[in-house]
């Protein structure tokens, strides 16, 4: 189990617990339910602009990462 920290860059971060395993768009489910938006409005990125299918092992996010929504 990793915590990922995601900023809005409105001022707003939250923290996320989920597996490495999890998909993108797993990930960005959580997060939906974190802040009231629907998953298909999200926008992860942090180098790059990630795609729903691909696990955050494959992006090597680890615990204590920071994203971008």
């Amino acid at each position: 189990m990793i915590e990922v920290i995601c900023n809005d860059r409105l001022g707003k971060k939250i923290r996320v617990k989920c597996l490495e395993d999890d998909t993108i768009g797993d990930f960005k489910k959580l997060v939906a339910s974190q802040i009231g938006t629907a998953p298909e409005k999200i926008t992860l990125f942090s180098y790059t602009t990630f795609k729903d299918h691909i696990t955050l092992a494959d992006y090597e996010i680890h615990n204590g990462m920071s994203l971008e929504l």
